[in-house]
């Protein structure tokens, strides 16, 4: 006989966790935009009726960074997920295609090797104009939508475990 696993909750929904604690890392490059994510997702969590102390954020300089301080993060067993804000804008050279391959592979590599959810906050864009459309402009805040991920990603790895 099998167990079914809860679906995700409806949108909008986020399923109720205690205890939980949250490691933001966040790029200071492009930091406009990356403090705009960081502060929608804190806007979640407060919403959400996260105490101050159970969400922390720190800062690396940038994109290629994020993987490391999440790692480190993930290492100290202090955390039940990690969000990373990154903002990565095309240029001219190459460098936008590795900058966002190195961090894209990082992040999916800690999601497959690690216990708990990394959620991936790069923005990777065109314009600055997108970025911004994307951290609270027009198009919502993607920081948002990272906080209620990691909320939700929390919840499914504990029904996992507790199958």
């Amino acid at each position: 006989m099998s167990t079914a696993i809860p679906t995700a909750a409806p949108q909008g929904a986020l399923p109720h966790v205690e205890g939980m604690r949250v490691a933001i890392v966040q790029a200071e490059w492009n930091e406009h935009i990356t403090g705009a994510l960081t502060r929608g997702a804190l806007d979640v969590f407060k919403r959400e009726g996260f105490a101050d102390e159970d969400v922390q954020v720190f800062k690396v300089p940038g994109a290629v960074e994020l993987t490391f301080g999440a790692s480190q993060l993930i290492e100290s067993s202090l955390f039940d997920a990690v969000i990373v804000f990154g903002c990565v804008i095309r240029g001219g050279t190459p460098h936008f295609d590795y900058v966002c391959q190195s961090v894209t592979q990082g992040v999916t590599a800690l999601n497959a090797d690690c216990d708990i959810p990394v959620i991936f906050g790069v923005l990777t864009v065109d314009t600055e104009q997108d970025a911004i459309d994307r951290a609270g402009g027009c198009l919502g805040n993607k920081g948002s939508e990272a906080a209620e991920a990691a909320i939700k990603m929390h919840h499914f790895a504990t029904t996992v475990k507790n199958l």
